[in-house]
């Protein structure tokens, strides 16, 4: 069986090309959930439950950004067809949804260099009275 599936993959440039094309897109999808990852590549656990979620969670996490890259997309091709411009099929079918630069994995951070209105408490009481109280 192996043998004549690669004798056809040899012989039909049609079938050759669309194993490239699904391949590529496999590796695609893969590369950018890899880039979604926190924590890094490893999971970290031997239990196979905990690695099924945490792969799970990956792909589910990866599909909804492309859900959402994906409707950016659409939003900006109706605008520019809301404007009365053509919008190029072939042009569009170039756009990925796997955009990284406008994606913050780790949400939006504001540095708010202002000084607050009165000094924090730096001071930790370490006395034994107060470490070693009573519950009440």
């Amino acid at each position: 069986m192996r043998t004549i599936t690669l004798l056809r993959y040899l012989s039909e440039p049609e079938l050759h090309e669309q194993i490239t094309q699904v391949t590529n897109r496999n590796e695609a999808f893969h590369g950018f959930a890899d880039w979604l990852m926190f924590g890094g590549k490893p999971i970290g656990h031997n239990d196979p439950d905990h690695q099924e979620k945490v792969v799970k969670f990956n792909k589910l996490i990866a599909n909804c950004v492309i859900y959402s890259t994906a409707c950016d997309i659409t939003d900006a091709a109706n605008d520019v067809a809301a404007e009365g411009q053509s919008v190029d099929l072939d042009d569009l079918a170039t756009v990925s949804p796997y955009i990284t630069n406008t994606v913050r994995r780790f949400g939006n951070w504001t540095l708010n260099l202002t000084p607050p209105d009165q000094a924090p408490a730096t001071r930790l009481d370490l006395e034994p009275r107060v470490l070693f109280a009573p519950k009440t």
